[in-house]
């Protein structure tokens, strides 16, 4: 099996050596391509207003200045010498549920190889903070992954879907199970930060800003509150199909 790597913290991103080493359980044909610097929040988008620059950094190891659309695109298009059988896109630092997915470059990824026809997945990691620090406990990603991917990629899937798969923020150990879930709702907005440089000229920042939610049942974000790993199943068909008879009615 010839798995294909990216990511969207970038090429030298604790998470995508972590994501290597699980990769490295299924297959020994493992080929990364992922971000130069960090592209996280890029989401699905595409670098088509400036060339795209290649670096090779080590065996079947490569950096692209782009998005991680573009990794992908590069990594199958161009650098390998077949299509991958399977695409893994992380390990994100921090959670991609709910609405976040719509802004994940990580999940991006996974959508871009689902475009092509390639199965991929998506796998992120939540974490805390403590002071200052972020503390990342890949190693429960790194603990549970491989068996649940063996799993996943045995599973049937039609076209056009792509797995979002996240680990809560506790210890392997820790991990109360896998429950296959479905997109939750944040309560969240993005704020503008005016700040001000040396000249005394504006200039802003986005942030994001959260209330408390409680997830309902059967989200990602109540099984990462619960402690489950969560699977959720991502289509790209966007159309929401239940409402077209009601559009039907209304333009007759």
């Amino acid at each position: 099996m010839r798995i294909l790597l990216t990511n969207d913290d970038g090429i030298h991103a604790e998470g995508l050596a972590s994501l290597e080493r699980v990769a490295r359980t299924l297959s020994d044909d493992v080929w990364v391509v992922a971000p130069e610097q960090d592209q996280s929040g890029y989401a699905h988008s595409l670098s088509i207003s400036e060339p795209l620059r290649l670096r090779k950094i080590g065996e079947k190891h490569f950096a692209v200045r782009g998005t991680p659309t573009d990794c992908v695109i590069m990594g199958v298009k161009k650098i390998l010498p077949g299509a991958p059988d399977l695409i893994l896109s992380g390990i994100n630092s921090g959670a991609n549920i709910a609405d976040d997915v719509t802004y994940s470059g990580t999940v991006a990824g996974a959508m871009e190889g689902a475009l092509l026809g390639i199965r991929s997945i998506a796998l992120s990691q939540g974490y805390s903070y403590v002071g200052e620090d972020r503390i990342v406990p890949y190693e429960t990603t790194e603990a549970l992954a491989p068996a649940l991917l063996k799993k996943l990629v045995a599973a049937p899937l039609p076209d056009g879907v792509l797995l979002n798969v996240n680990f809560p923020n506790c210890l392997p150990e820790e991990v109360a199970g896998t429950v296959v879930t479905t997109q939750g709702k944040l309560v969240h907005s993005l704020w503008v930060d005016e700040r001000r440089d040396g000249r005394g000229l504006p200039y802003y920042w986005l942030r994001f800003g959260r209330e408390p939610v409680e997830g309902k049942q059967g989200t990602d974000l109540h099984a990462l509150r619960n402690r489950l790993v969560s699977v959720t199943p991502l289509q790209l068909d966007l159309t929401a199909h239940e409402i077209r008879d009601q559009l039907s009615k209304a333009l007759a």
